[in-house]
């Protein structure tokens, strides 16, 4: 836990660092590390009887509960506001009481979490789970500095600045690229592999069960030793410089590493200037920079969804160091820019904040106990068979892994109807956010105002309540709900195809590179995935239905070929899949995605086409929506794939017609198939 430890430290010495992202495995303590930290921050001056924490000295001038008088302001220890995953959009930002605004304009308003966190800790536990609109408020407050509530015309605003916090289990799904570059930091969290470290962590933890008062009081001393680090290194930390040299290496490794935008290299000067008021400095060195970088930069070198977040650590020794002194050089203008290293040098190691080059990194090989990926006819690395038992129906002949090629950007596919499901960006749906469609009497608290109806329900009434002045006489009975349509995520369930059939002609790469396309527009529509394959005697389930894309993507990566092509069991455990599915969570509606070329083979005596086409009819019976990416190559093309799509009730596309930028456009939605457009889809095939 050094690299968490070393993060959320500098955070409490200097907030304008920007908070920490901590990613890991489950059951690592990320959150109680978190929580722990309120504990170790200075108190906060604030004015009596603000609601928002004024600061005593500058209050802020449009407080709610201002203007505030010049007072000494009391002391009070530092806030950790936990943001649930599930709140409300009242709950965050605070609510407005619409009905007192309108009838007697009063600006009647209650404070939300983003008030509580002013001037303290906001931690969100699960942070990527957390649904969007929530998220864009984050971004907006965190953008700002401050909070804004708008209702129909009537505007609250107040102070909300605080130190980000999130943790979150990579395996349920990765963050909006926005909100992850709002966290100064990241580091990865693991539990230990060592014996002795995991014995002693169950020592403490059965300890601190037994008696948490004792526990508490045996690390006292060192907390209350930590508290005063903290506040001598707050106290030195204007005094610290950071000279050329340091900010020229901080430049120089954010430009190295391709990183976007400016936030890190403010991000990395302002971490390496708290590392050396931590370590009791007044100047900053190139080991500050370095475990700056190390901290700042993994997540923010990411190139797409699918990267692991990582920094080589060679390459950043390389660049501080050819940065670092008074006597460098410009690389432009150096000879020898790129000099061999000594063997025998030391290699840097893994430093605390740092994360081990992945093995799917660019800049870094293949681990050297490992041999080298052999090549395709291609000229692209393929990854041989992965160890373990294969997968169902392996065959001696079956092919290994292929690499799946280059993805692209999609044609949107999306569900028919309007749904109801969890937020997104795919199929239309009945949501709180949104374009207002119409109005309904409000069921519990109302939250979003249809302010035409509501005066239309009022009008009529003013008569007979007596009203004799300007102000419209509002009761609760006239006001009304807005309703509103957004969009929603849905299940994108995959059936892939990789029996031998698809093996041929070298399709597979192709194959994949549709798939793992699709799979960046689930990631950016914010579905859920699930994964079933089906080759030899049957079919599996690859990956369950999960929020994890990137999981999705590498066990795509790692699917073998070769066998028969059971393409009636591949849909009938999509079925079973979808079943289940629907009583977990019966409003996300699913997406039948099915890669194929339409072949099906079994055994000997059997109709292996009409017992796909059975299996199909019971995905077109239960009203699933269904699109067939039709991977058929060469000149003579037999058409199963679109008698597969019919059977299932919806449409099929080819390869080329998959990608966004096309001459033969995509039907946009999954209804063409039921509204007399598959001739349209033949035309654009033929054309």
């Amino acid at each position: 836990m050094d690299d968490l430890r070393l993060a959320l430290l500098l955070n409490a010495v200097s907030p304008a660092v920007g908070g920490v992202l901590v990613r890991g495995e489950k059951g690592t303590a990320k959150s109680t590390a978190v929580r722990a930290l309120a504990a170790l921050m200075p108190d906060v001056d604030v004015v009596a009887g603000c609601r928002f924490s004024c600061a005593p000295g500058t209050p802020d001038p449009s407080c709610p509960d201002g203007p505030h008088e010049a007072a000494p302001g009391t002391a009070r220890p530092a806030r950790m506001v936990e943001l649930p995953v599930g709140a409300s959009e009242d709950r965050l930002v605070g609510a407005l009481d619409i009905e007192r605004a309108l009838a007697d304009g009063v600006k009647a308003f209650e404070p939300g979490l983003l008030a509580d966190a002013h001037r303290g800790v906001l931690y969100v536990d699960e942070v990527n789970l957390l649904h969007d609109h929530l998220v864009d408020l984050l971004l907006d407050a965190a953008a700002m500095g401050a909070s804004y509530v708008e209702r129909e015309g009537v505007s609250v605003r107040h102070a909300a600045r605080f130190l980000l916090v999130g943790t979150m289990n990579p395996e349920e799904g990765e963050l909006r690229p926005q909100l992850l570059d709002r966290f100064g930091l990241t580091v990865e969290v693991a539990a230990s592999r060592e014996p002795e470290q995991r014995v002693e962590v169950v020592r403490r933890r059965l300890a601190y069960d037994d008696d948490p008062a004792a526990f508490a009081a045996r690390w006292s001393d060192e907390e209350a030793a930590l508290r005063e680090r903290i506040a001598a290194a707050r106290t030195l930390l204007p005094r610290v410089e950071l000279g050329d040299a340091a900010l020229r290496q901080i430049a120089a490794t954010c430009a190295a590493f391709e990183v976007d935008g400016m936030r890190a290299d403010i991000v990395m000067a302002r971490t390496a200037t708290a590392l050396a008021a931590w370590a009791g400095r007044t100047d900053v060195r190139e080991e500050d920079v370095r475990q700056a970088a190390l901290l700042a930069l993994p997540h923010r070198r990411r190139r797409n969804p699918f990267d692991a977040p990582g920094l080589d650590e060679d390459k950043l020794d390389e660049t501080l160091e050819r940065f670092g002194g008074d006597d460098r050089q410009d690389p432009d203008t150096d000879p020898d820019p790129d000099p061999d290293t000594d063997p025998s040098g030391p290699d840097g190691g893994p430093g605390g904040g740092g994360v081990p080059p992945q093995g799917q990194d660019p800049e870094s090989g293949p681990p050297a106990e490992q041999p080298g990926p052999s090549k395709s006819p291609a000229g692209q690395p393929e990854p041989s068979e992965p160890a373990g038992a294969p997968a169902a129906g392996a065959r001696a002949g079956d092919r290994s892994a292929e690499r799946a090629a280059e993805p692209f950007r999609t044609k949107v596919l999306s569900v028919p109807g309007l749904g109801e499901g969890a937020a997104g960006r795919r199929s239309r749906a009945r949501t709180e956010h949104g374009r207002t469609t119409g109005a309904r009497r409000p069921r519990g608290t109302l939250s979003k105002l249809h302010l035409a109806a509501t005066v239309q329900a009022a009008a009529p009434h003013q008569r007979a309540r007596g009203r004799s002045g300007p102000g419209l006489v509002v009761r609760r009975d006239d006001l009304r709900q807005a309703t509103r349509e957004g969009r929603e995520g849905n299940l994108v369930l995959f059936v892939v195809d990789a029996s031998g059939s698809m093996a041929a002609r070298r399709r597979m790469s192709s194959v994949k590179g549709a798939v793992l396309s699709l799979l960046l527009d689930a990631y950016q529509r914010r579905d859920k995935v699930g994964l079933v394959t089906f080759r030899g005697t049957g079919a599996e389930v690859a990956l369950p239905p999960t929020s994890s894309v990137d999981a999705a993507a590498a066990r795509l990566e790692e699917l073998p070929t070769g066998g028969r092509t059971p393409l009636a069991a591949g849909l009938l455990k999509a079925h079973d899949v979808l079943r289940v599915e629907r009583l977990r969570d019966p409003s996300r509606r699913p997406l039948l995605v099915v890669v194929t070329d339409g072949r099906a083979t079994g055994a000997r005596g059997g109709d292996a086409l009409a017992l796909a086409g059975r299996a199909a009819r019971l995905h077109a019976a239960e009203g699933t929506a269904a699109v067939v990416v039709d991977c058929e190559a060469g000149p003579v093309r037999l058409g199963l794939a679109g008698n597969l799509a019919r059977e299932l009730g919806g449409t099929a596309v080819t390869l080329d017609e998959l990608r966004a930028d096309s001459i033969a456009g995509l039907v946009r939605d999954v209804r063409a198939a039921a509204t007399g457009t598959d001739s349209t889809v033949r035309n654009r095939r033929a054309a």
